[in-house]
């Protein structure tokens, strides 16, 4: 996964060194700047949905600008990444990130819906640039320092939506101009990207295009690898668990606005709430996987999700709603970045294609997520649509046993630890996943272990 010289291929104790820190730091701040534009777009929905004089099904295809630029993103970042590694195609995404706030706050100015999609598409086509290169570089990271490091990435991201939905709450309340809100959102990100941008090394992901050029990295091809089950499955869990995230960042105010009749602070709040346990899930993830392992961790998110999204659809009043928003955020926490470290499994070349692909299918709920709950909220109200997306969640969760590691691995896995750690892997690595320059040596002293 990683290019000529990086840090990814250095042995294990360079995971703790200054740069390696560095590195990971740079990785939650991108997450975080991402985390606040999403929030302070989420958090002014509600008025820019009135600036603009749109209908639920009106704002639905605004939204949809945001899932094509996403996916635009997305399918592009993949051939991005294998020719000019993570980082570059990182600061590419996070600029437009910035950039699109500046364009949101002139569609609000003028009133125009088709700028304010012109806002989301640059939005979108940075959040999907970045969704596969920093994701790439995370599971990397994950090597390097022999841990799980994805769900405290994704808890980034989340905890960023907190910090920028409280500003969003506190400027609505006072009544502040969104415009001038979103502008000052893009001019205080730029900084913190531009500081974490240096501190990525160059070239993850960029030896597979190399690779491919001396005709010795056929498995890394992106196609090949759509035609492993598992990474199918990886997929629709992703597909589940995105929609299940994506709805509550499209709709979540507005169905506290407009199904519960609350303010549009009181709803920004809710959706606050929404993030903060989110990045609660996100940030407690490491421990929870350690314990139970990633199939059961999958199966009781996607429970926690549905009967959040349940009740939040039929509670007979906003306090009932408010609370099961927590259970929503819990639950849909930890199904994104879990499955999409399962898919960095493996030691021969295609990790970084496996996660491209496994992210790629979890923007298809972006895409056809937002116009699709749009209208069906148009003719049924927004909170009876949100049972289709408890549907979608439910069965994600019944196909968590994918995010167990592939057969080969997990028997070498257990040959080589004793039966009561077999599904885990060292120093809390994936399931059967070698910490970089872990030594087979170490095979004798696990057999000690096991003999009586």
């Amino acid at each position: 996964m990683s290019g000529r010289g990086e840090e990814a291929a250095a042995p294990r104790g360079a995971g703790r060194s200054a740069a390696t820190s560095r590195r990971r730091a740079a990785l939650f701040t991108l997450f975080v700047v991402n985390g606040v534009v999403m929030a302070s777009w989420v958090t002014r929905t509600p008025a820019i949905r009135d600036e603009i004089g749109a209908s639920t099904a009106g704002m639905g295809a605004v939204i949809f600008g945001l899932s094509v630029g996403a996916m635009i993103g997305v399918l592009s970042s993949g051939t991005g990444v294998a020719r000019l590694g993570g980082r570059r195609v990182s600061a590419i995404g996070v600029a437009a990130s910035c950039v699109a706030p500046l364009v949101l706050g002139a569609g609000a100015a003028t009133g125009s819906a088709p700028v304010v999609f012109a806002g989301l598409l640059v939005f979108g086509g940075g959040t999907g640039l970045m969704e596969i290169a920093v994701n790439v570089e995370g599971a990397a990271l994950e090597k390097v320092l022999g841990r799980p490091v994805l769900p405290a990435l994704h808890g980034c991201y989340s905890a960023g939506t907190v910090a920028g939905a409280g500003l969003g709450i506190l400027l609505t309340s006072l009544g502040f101009p969104v415009t001038w809100h979103l502008w000052g959102v893009a001019l205080l990100c730029v900084p913190c990207a531009g500081w974490a941008i240096r501190q990525i090394p160059a070239g993850t992901g960029r030896v597979e295009a190399a690779a491919r050029a001396r005709g010795r990295g056929r498995e890394s091809r992106g196609p090949s690898v759509w035609r492993e089950r598992r990474t199918v499955l990886l997929g629709l869990i992703v597909l589940g668990m995105a929609l299940t995230e994506g709805s509550a960042n499209d709709w979540l105010p507005l169905i506290m606005v407009d199904g519960y009749e609350l303010n549009a602070a009181t709803g920004s709040l809710v959706y606050t709430l929404f993030a903060a346990s989110m990045a609660a899930g996100r940030f407690l993830g490491e421990p929870v996987l350690a314990r139970l392992g990633r199939t059961v961790v999958v199966r009781i998110s996607a429970a926690l999700a549905t009967a959040g999204i349940l009740v939040v659809a039929l509670a007979p009043n906003a306090v009932f709603a408010a609370c099961a928003v927590v259970l929503w955020g819990l639950g849909a926490s930890l199904g994104f970045p879990v499955t999409l470290s399962a898919a960095g499994d493996g030691t021969d070349g295609a990790s970084a294609a496996r996660v491209g692909a496994v992210a790629t299918t979890g923007y298809l709920a972006f895409l056809a997520g937002p116009p699709s709950l749009g209208l069906l909220g148009e003719h049924v109200g927004l909170r009876p649509a949100m049972l289709s997306v408890a549907v979608v969640a439910l069965l994600a969760g019944t196909l968590a046993a994918a995010t167990a590691p592939p057969r080969a691995a997990r028997e070498e896995d257990g040959a080589r630890l004793p039966a009561q750690d077999a599904g885990r892997g060292p120093a809390g690595l994936a399931p059967g996943v070698l910490a970089p320059g872990e030594p087979l040596e170490r095979e004798p002293v696990s057999r000690k272990r096991t003999e009586p």
